[in-house]
């Protein structure tokens, strides 16, 4: 049995000439409306026990509306939602706390309307004021509170019990990077323990992280669910896509995919890489100086091209990254025909595994303003380690030990 299902859920926010036709409306009464704006539209999917499941996509894709409707703050227009267990949400940032109450006057209240006695409240809240961190304030009224404060509280309070499934809003991406990593570790902790998670996050890196499966909205409509890796490739190509320009989705080797988008006016016709020796490569050592070339041709005659490269792990997630714009080497009016040979070096300073090559061809300094092409995973080598001594991580990074006995 699922734990959450979501069947065939849409939402329209409407407006209606008098409110008198609103009411009627509540009681099933025929009555129009003067505008109807539909924000999501048949919605499906189930998460059984233990997923973590990341939900993603641009603003006013219906993100956050779908999370209030799961947590049944808001209605659905059609459809219905099925939850099997208890759900602890942190949506708005302080949502429902009162400014003009102490932050242990609201964690009571959010609690008790969380469904929990006042004998368990009083024995959970000193782990909850321990966690929030705020000191003195916790007996101070919210409204002296300051954005990262509010978050830590809300965190505490919606995690203090353990719950079947934990929604997460971008409230996470508030506040100091110490109760982030904090909040994380107790977000993994649950998931140890068997909790669900479904979170709504911007953060390639977090949804990479915390999740097995993502699901991109756009414009209100589930257009992708699966790898996260893929869902975020497949999305960073939907934000790149301008006019004329296509999204191609490509099956490689292993199952995994390859993404690709863009306005083509100058494409990547070859990328090679080489090693320090100067050989073609698929794999090199860890810290080994090599070398990635593109040969880039342009199409038609364009105000400046610029090549973005990243490294990414096999999740997918950045290493590093930077573009010809950022390092001062624009390209200004190329004209159709041209061909340019890129060649980006650097030490392999990398952890023992599998990379891929991403590469970008823009105007600017980003795919924002206009893009020619996007290409993930455009290329694959592997860093093995052949001449240093043992170590784990992403990265290398020599560490000298000085040990003196006194």
């Amino acid at each position: 049995m699922s734990l959450l299902n979501v069947k065939n859920v849409s939402k329209a926010f409407r407006t209606y000439s008098s409110e008198w036709k609103r009411f009627a409306n509540w009681f099933g009464l025929s009555a129009k409306p003067n505008e109807e704006n539909w924000v999501l539209r048949h919605i499906n999917f189930d998460i059984q026990p233990g997923e973590a499941i990341g939900i993603i996509g641009q603003n006013g894709a219906g993100k956050s509306t779908l999370l209030k409707i799961i947590t049944g703050t808001l209605q659905p227009s059609e459809g219905a939602i099925q939850v099997n267990g208890r759900v602890a949400a942190i949506l708005e940032l302080g949502m429902g706390f009162n400014p003009e109450l102490t932050g242990r006057q609201n964690v009571f209240h959010a609690a008790g309307l969380m469904g929990f006695s006042a004998e368990q409240i009083h024995q959970a809240m000193s782990d909850i004021e321990a966690f929030a961190e705020v000191g003195k304030y916790f007996d101070e009224p919210v409204r002296t509170y300051s954005s990262g404060m509010q978050m830590r509280v809300a965190f505490a309070v919606a995690t203090a019990y353990r719950p079947e499934i934990l929604i997460v809003d971008e409230a996470l991406s508030v506040g100091d990077a110490y109760f982030q990593h904090k909040s994380f570790n107790r977000i993994r902790e649950f998931q140890e323990q068997g909790t669900t998670l479904l979170i709504v996050s911007h953060d390639r890196s977090a949804i990479q992280s915390l999740c097995d499966r993502a699901i991109l909205l756009e414009k209100g409509k589930v257009i992708k669910d699966g790898n996260p890796e893929e869902i975020f490739d497949f999305y960073n190509a939907i934000i790149a896509e301008k006019e004329n320009s296509t999204v191609e989705v490509t099956k490689l080797e292993g199952g995994k995919t390859k993404t690709a988008s863009g306005t083509g006016e100058a494409k990547v016709e070859e990328i090679v890489v080489y090693n320090s020796k100067g050989e073609i490569a698929e794999t090199v050592g860890v810290g080994e100086q090599i070398e990635l070339q593109f040969v880039v041709r342009v199409y038609e005659d364009i105000k400046s091209l610029v090549l973005g490269c990243g490294i990414k792990d096999r999740l997918g997630q950045m290493m590093f990254g930077t573009n010809t714009f950022h390092t001062k080497q624009l390209l200004h009016h190329p004209k159709s025909d041209d061909l340019f040979i890129f060649t980006v070096s650097f030490a392999a300073n990398l952890g023992v595994g599998s990379y891929s090559v991403h590469v970008s061809l823009v105007e600017e300094q980003s795919h924002i303003e206009k893009n020619f092409q996007w290409l993930d995973r455009a290329a694959m080598f592997s860093v093995i380690n052949l001449d240093k001594y043992k170590f784990v991580g992403t990265a290398w990074n020599e560490m000298n030990f000085k040990i003196e006995k006194k």
